[in-house]
């Protein structure tokens, strides 16, 4: 079984710098979490990601994937508009699509930001899930999309926080890990949601949507995410 421990910025991400390297195969970082621990294969970005945050030198084994790597691969998954466009749903996708591993666990991917305390775990930074965009209505039904896709591929997606967290991914622990299943989906939901998707047409190529989004309707995207929420909730 090949087990994928993906790391993001939030301050619980922290607790797992002791743990030790098993049961996980690979372990992928986003953004500023490759300074968590140094045993991480892959560092993911965007092209935007500030050059004096990235590391200056590369163990012979690990790989930074930027975005002309994974945005061939999002889109082969459905795009951005679909898939959500957090680097969090962007770096498990390509890990299920590159990696294809049999459990993909997340940490410090909550996606919740308290006004009165720590948001990353180095501190304060941009929490892109809070912005206006067409992608991130619905955090939830993004990982609800995210799970079904990954169950059709015979994949476990699974939160290791315990804190409050927008995803719904079951909860684990480095301990349970090995255990996780894909979650139950309903199939004709799954088929449902996948042809609006197709008639919708909410693809760009490029992955930069939001230079496109004045073609997207929201209610549609609503409408969507309702469809992939039941596909996980009704089965």
């Amino acid at each position: 079984m090949s087990i994928v421990l993906i790391l993001g910025s939030g301050p619980n991400v922290v607790t797992c710098r002791d743990w030790p390297r098993a049961p996980f195969d690979r372990i992928v970082t986003i953004n500023n979490a490759w300074a968590v621990r140094p045993d991480w294969d892959y560092l993911i970005h965007p092209d935007d990601f500030p050059a004096a945050r990235q590391p200056v030198d590369l163990g012979h084994d690990q790989s930074v994937i930027t975005a002309a790597d994974y945005v061939p691969v999002q889109n082969s998954l459905g795009g951005f508009v679909y898939a959500g466009g957090t680097m969090a749903f962007t770096a498990s996708y390509w890990a299920l699509a590159v990696l294809k591993p049999k459990v993909i666990a997340v940490l410090g991917c909550d996606m919740v930001y308290p006004s009165a305390s720590q948001t990353h775990f180095y501190g304060v930074g941009t929490a892109d899930p809070l912005r206006a965009d067409i992608s991130l209505r619905s955090l939830e039904a993004k990982s609800a999309r995210l799970m079904a896709i990954a169950a059709a591929q015979d994949c476990a997606m699974v939160n290791l926080s315990r804190d409050q967290s927008r995803l719904i991914f079951p909860r684990a622990t480095s301990d349970t890990v090995e255990a996780a299943k894909p979650v139950p989906v309903n199939a004709a939901h799954v088929t449902a949601a996948l042809a609006e998707e197709a008639r919708l047409g909410y693809f760009v190529p490029s992955g930069k949507y939001w230079k496109e989004e004045g073609r997207f309707a929201a209610v549609a995207v609503d409408a969507l995410d309702a469809l992939w929420l039941r596909s996980i909730h009704e089965n």
